[in-house]
């Protein structure tokens, strides 16, 4: 590994120096920061010797990083499991983690979810027609990766009915 033109007496030192810096600001996946450890020019091997020694001290862990991730992006974010699980498989977790944290996920807490937001979305559109009230409070919940079947429930439960519903 090479530093302005001179060679680093230590990779290992130089490579987790940098991996530690890199989580300092936010936990990170094992595969985004072997990704970012490749970018600064560190070796495939002294990467997955620091990834390896940071999993040992419990600084990195898929696991712990795929459920922080998700609870955090279902309170700030308000997505559906949906877009949480593709999130993650972007982040390079496994299919197996993935699978584990959406399974926490429960139907009715991301039914919960859709409603708030859906209700929040209808008390801001008291003056427009019902049916662009509810074209504009379906494609909110589409674009945060809620289902057909929970938008139609949320559409039902909050009463709004186009003309050719009535």
């Amino acid at each position: 590994m090479k530093k302005n033109q001179e060679v680093v007496a230590d990779p290992y030192s130089e490579a987790m120096s940098i991996a530690l810096y890199a989580l300092a600001p936010r936990a990170k996946s094992r595969d985004e920061l072997y990704k970012q450890l490749l970018k600064r020019g560190v070796e495939s091997d002294t990467a997955n010797a620091v990834l390896d020694s940071l999993e040992l001290q419990g600084l990195l862990n898929d696991l712990e990083f795929a459920k922080l991730w998700s609870e955090s992006r279902q309170r700030a974010k308000k997505l559906s499991k949906r877009v949480i699980a593709s999130e993650l498989r972007t982040k390079g977790v496994s299919q197996d983690i993935i699978n584990e944290v959406i399974e926490e996920i429960d139907d009715e807490s991301e039914y919960r979810t859709a409603f708030s937001l859906a209700m929040r979305k209808y008390s801001t559109m008291s003056r427009l027609e019902p049916e662009v009230q509810i074209r504009r409070i379906q494609s909110l919940l589409q674009r945060k990766g809620f289902a057909f079947s929970t938008i139609s429930r949320v559409i039902r439960e909050l009463g709004v009915q186009s003309d050719e519903q009535r």
